[in-house]
């Protein structure tokens, strides 16, 4: 099902709570509500739709990947970035990293690491933050 884009900045500072195995349709929302804002949009945290999970689907070089509850667990390479969200107005300037290493559960929440570099990387932190409650 497509969702609204969650707008509050409130609902949007709060840290999401881990994800389940019962969150599998917030997944399946996200998706398709990605792919519907696809013009303007390469990754959603599922906040941004109203729910407040570690769930985040993004655009991973063609293909849409989801992760359930991902954390950063090494970084490298800072630099500067700025960025837009269409939770928000406008775009923020923020610091990024090259490269990143995700530990994160798949959709049979499978214990998994991956590292991601350049912009694939950036739409994780993005969206990582989004988990965090952190609004760029």
């Amino acid at each position: 099902m497509i969702r609204d884009i969650c707008k509050d900045e409130t609902f949007l500072a709060q840290k999401a709570e881990p994800a389940v195995p019962e969150d599998l349709p917030v997944s399946a929302d996200l998706l398709e509500t990605l792919e519907t804002h696809k013009e303007g949009c390469v990754g959603m945290a599922a906040n941004m739709i109203g729910v407040n999970k570690r769930i985040i689907a993004f655009d991973n070089e063609g293909t849409y990947m989801v992760m359930f509850n991902p954390e950063i667990i090494k970084k490298s390479e800072p630099y500067p970035a700025e960025e837009g969200c269409l939770s928000l107005t406008g775009t923020r300037k923020t610091k990024r990293w090259k490269s990143i290493k995700v530990r994160y559960q798949n959709e049979k929440f499978q214990e998994r690491f991956k590292t991601f570099t350049g912009w694939t990387a950036q739409i994780i932190q993005h969206e990582i933050d989004h988990c965090e409650g952190i609004i760029i």
